[in-house]
């Protein structure tokens, strides 16, 4: 592990290489300050610099973020294997639900391990165990959500997880050295939103990703709009459980040149770290661009900064593609629109194409499939729509990112109307699950020039764990109009 290598974290700081952005966290004794390996002020002595692997530890070692290089803002780790998964999908739980009442015992309940197991993953992994990460993180919320909104200090603490204001001065006082109004700062929105910044590895394929996203946009719900020098994306977020409970709100992304701005609507504020944590997988942001390009080696060349398109809502995703099986791009989104107008609820944003949330599970699932059908959609895909929207209802499927691969695959398979590749597809978009591969897929053979489908299977064993990555790249050099 690098954090055992001090002079090679050294060095690399002193090298501000952006590859090990997000890998590694460095405090400085001398000023008490915590930074990103980029972080542009001076580097400090190595005598005075100790590494941390996460900023949670870093501030629980005493040190403060640095106000320059905005330690929150660095990218994450793609997760690959089993612990990642885990440790992620606990994470991903808390970022989810930060004002719920979590446990160790409840956390590791949720994600099907003993709660001993999980303190040694969360050491493991943040050097913390996971009720001192848990209230760290929420310090951390708090500290953004003052910064980036003019909510109420009582509400700021609620969306962080303190249970009473008089705990959450106290914690926050003892952490930050300051009270919480002290850390406001002006002027915000105007309209009550809050803007967030998201950092991204380079290189970063911002065009592909808009092209691919914008091809697949659902009118009303999402879009890619051309407004300035690059493009940008808004969307409606649906914070919902299954049951469609939830605050809905919008979301608007611009790039930089370094990463996003995230401006986000008042209702969604007090889920921030949710709404972030999704945009985080649609665009990909955790990705190393470098890693993957090692292992699929001539297949990414040409766009090394590719990312693969996630998901904001796994179920949306997953309607979305069952609606496009052997359909056109077009319409696929022609039938997506109709069941959004008949079925989506009503919301006010400030763009007149962006007016509606798609239907969660519950309401879909109610539906008889003679009421989706009337839409133009045929009754094969209106009844596998209504058996996934019943799966989700139920617990039996979980469309979220870090759930058990093969349990999940193995549900969608069972469903009416869903084949190996829609299943793969959607392990791919709405689970982010790297290694899914559409075999088949009739792009996949056309951009390698390759008939036979066990010889592209065989092609494909090389580039694992990261096969999802080589089909976004083929799918690309196809629209770039490159011959195999």
């Amino acid at each position: 592990m690098m954090l055992n290598d001090p002079d090679a974290c050294y060095q690399a700081l002193l090298s501000r290489d952006g590859r090990f952005d997000g890998r590694f966290y460095v405090g400085v004794s001398s000023t008490g300050i915590y930074c990103r390996p980029v972080c542009r002020v001076r580097t400090p002595k190595p005598e005075n610099c100790r590494y941390f692997p996460s900023a949670t530890a870093a501030e629980a070692a005493g040190f403060r973020p640095c106000l320059r290089c905005r330690p929150e803002q660095a990218p994450g780790r793609a997760p690959i294997d089993a612990t990642a998964r885990l440790v992620q999908a606990a994470v991903g739980l808390v970022e989810e639900r930060l004002d719920a009442a979590w446990t160790v015992e409840s956390l590791a309940a949720r994600v099907g391990v003993t709660p001993r197991h999980l303190r040694r993953l969360f050491e493991a992994t943040f050097g913390l165990a996971p009720s001192a990460y848990l209230a760290r993180r929420r310090i951390q919320v708090a500290r953004q959500l003052l910064a980036a909104s003019e909510l109420p200090i009582g509400e700021v603490a609620l969306a962080a997880g303190f249970r009473s204001l008089r705990c959450f001065n106290q914690s926050f006082r003892t952490h930050c050295g300051m009270p919480p109004g002290q850390i406001r700062r002006s002027p915000v929105d105007a309209d009550g939103s809050g803007s967030f910044p998201l950092a991204w590895r380079a290189p970063y394929d911002w065009d592909a990703m808009c092209g691919f996203l914008g091809r697949r946009a659902i009118p009303l719900v999402e879009a890619v709009v051309h407004d300035g020098a690059r493009p940008g994306y808004r969307r409606v977020v649906g914070l919902r459980d299954d049951q469609g409970n939830g605050p809905t709100g919008w979301v608007s992304v611009t790039p930089g040149d370094h990463g996003l701005t995230v401006r986000i609507s008042a209702a969604l504020l007090p889920r921030f770290p949710a709404v972030l944590a999704r945009l985080r997988r649609l665009f990909d942001l955790d990705c190393d661009p470098q890693e993957v390009g090692a292992v699929l080696g001539s297949v990414a060349a040409r766009r090394p900064g590719l990312r693969l398109p996630g998901s904001v809502d796994g179920f949306e995703t997953s309607v979305r593609a069952i609606l496009g099986q052997q359909v056109s791009v077009q319409a696929a989104r022609t039938l997506a629109t109709r069941l959004v107008e008949r079925f989506g609820g009503a919301i006010d944003t400030p763009w007149p194409d962006l007016r509606r949330a798609f239907p969660p599970p519950a309401v879909l699932a109610a539906q008889p499939a003679e009421a989706l059908a009337a839409l133009g959609i045929l009754p094969a895909r209106a009844r596998a729509i209504i058996g996934l929207a019943g799966a989700v209802e139920r617990g039996d499927l979980m469309l979220v990112p870090n759930a058990d691969v093969g349990a999940t695959r193995a549900a969608l398979l069972a469903l009416p109307g869903i084949g190996p590749w829609t299943a793969e597809y959607i392990l791919m978009r709405a689970l982010s699950w790297p290694d899914a591969f559409p075999e088949g897929d009739v792009g996949i053979h056309k951009a390698l020039g390759i008939d036979k489908r066990a010889e592209v299977a065989r092609r494909a064993e090389d580039w694992r764990p990261w096969r999802a990555y080589a089909v976004i790249h083929l799918w690309q050099h196809l629209e770039d109009g490159h011959e195999p």
